[in-house]
């Protein structure tokens, strides 16, 4: 019989593998807390991790023991406090104490198990499920990023990108080059040294004079320098492009009068959460903001989340901008567009018959158009949507938002994975 012993070193996350499978065991029970305490959390610090605190319950293992076996017989007491049909009240601690915590019989509790997530693990549970859709690679076009390459060698660059190995090959040229003549007539004097040294009688003066030709030879030789300036040779690098896929996503918010600060609100929080989402799994996927009232203008991330402009509702105006924001800068053989609404479904009434139009017209450009509605009901643009939802179904939605709660479940409705 052979054993195999694992004598390889353990690393600094050796318990990563076994966290892992935790969190895969207790999946539903992980992402249930993360909901909610997604509710109670700013979405700006999901840049965090969190928290997460699992009932101690869900955490028992299976164990096999011995049941008890034969005959038992148990003597309940009986309760003159209560009648039957009474409610007994909730036991709790004092200020408070006790809340999270299990009754057991033996009169202990269980705290809840709480264990931390790092940020990755946040945004993988917060994103499991979501994708936007109909992402098609349109065409792998050329983008404004490059990355270097190497391209042969140059006689000028930067000294860390210098080639010992080129430098000194070049160097080695050289100096063959400049002294293969001189080493040649080295060796023919040093020969002819030689013949006259042998002959009797010997001739002192002529060898006296042939022994200052080659000192003087090798002089010459080792003036030579061994590494010069003109021998050094350095990595040439190029910049070529790198294909990508390019993608934007056209943020619309109305930011009219009716758009308390509660509601204003609502749409940051979704919009942040959106841009959180975008900004995780598609790296090259450009942002346009647009804010509206009367008017629609293209603005940054800052003015559209924290400027107090405000007025009437013109939801066309939106669109229409959106429409020649496409025209002037996003071909479309070469970028996948997506849009996406938030608003109160205010709208000027000789305005919804505009926004229909135009709608239809941007929709067999776009790759997928998502509006949400922060209100309690039905109103103006929701139902002027209505038509063109049942006739554009593939690559357009619509949600409510009545509270922060809500932001999360609709944001995993709208870009939830399609088998």
């Amino acid at each position: 019989m052979g054993f195999l012993i694992d004598r390889r070193k353990n690393g600094k996350n050796k318990s990563a593998v076994n966290r892992q499978r935790f969190i895969n065991r207790h999946k539903d029970q992980i992402r249930r807390s993360l909901e909610e305490r997604l509710r109670d959390r700013s979405i700006t610090d999901t840049n965090e991790g969190e928290s997460i605190n699992i009932s101690s319950k869900d955490t028992n293992e299976p164990s096999f023991h011995h049941g008890a076996g034969g005959r038992q017989v148990r003597i309940l007491p009986g309760n003159h406090k209560f009648a039957s049909g009474d409610k007994l009240p909730r036991p709790s601690g004092s200020d408070g104490a006790g809340a999270g915590q299990e009754a057991s019989d033996s009169g202990e509790s269980n705290d809840e198990f709480v264990f931390e997530i790092s940020h990755q693990e946040f945004l993988d549970l917060l994103f499991e499920d979501l994708e936007l859709p109909n992402l098609v690679r349109k065409q792998l076009a050329v983008d404004k990023e490059f990355k270097p390459r190497r391209a042969g060698f140059s006689s000028s660059g930067a000294p860390a990108n210098i080639s010992v190995i080129r430098s000194m090959r070049s160097a080695t040229a050289r100096r063959i080059a400049m002294s293969a003549g001189k080493r040649t007539e080295l060796r023919a004097l040093q020969e002819e040294l030689k013949d006259l040294r042998q002959q009797t009688p010997l001739l002192l003066i002529e060898i006296k004079e042939l022994e200052e030709k080659i000192d003087n030879l090798r002089e010459r030789i080792n003036r030579v320098p061994f590494l010069d300036i003109i021998d050094l040779r350095y990595h040439q690098q190029i910049l070529e492009p790198v294909p990508c896929s390019k993608a934007v996503m056209f943020c619309i918010m109305d930011v009219s009068g009716s758009m308390d600060q509660a509601t204003k609100d609502l749409a940051k929080r979704f919009f942040i959460l959106l841009y959180l989402f975008l900004d995780r799994h598609y790296e090259k996927t450009e942002i346009v903001f647009i804010r509206h009232h009367t008017t629609a203008s293209e603005v940054d991330e800052h003015d559209f989340f924290y400027a107090r402009e405000s007025g009437g509702t013109v939801v066309s105006s939106a669109l229409k901008l959106t429409q020649e924001v496409i025209n002037e800068r996003y071909p479309l053989d070469q970028w996948n567009i997506y849009g996406a609404q938030a608003s109160d479904g205010d709208n000027w009434p000789d305005d919804s018959g505009k926004c229909q139009h135009l709608l239809k017209q941007l929709l067999p450009t776009l790759q997928y158009f998502a509006y949400v509605e922060i209100a309690q009901r039905d109103n103006v643009l929701w139902k002027s949507y209505l038509s063109i939802e049942a006739e554009h179904g593939d690559n357009f939605a619509m949600q409510h938002i009545t509270g922060p709660a809500d932001i999360y479940p609709v944001l995993r409705a709208l870009f939830r994975k399609k088998n």
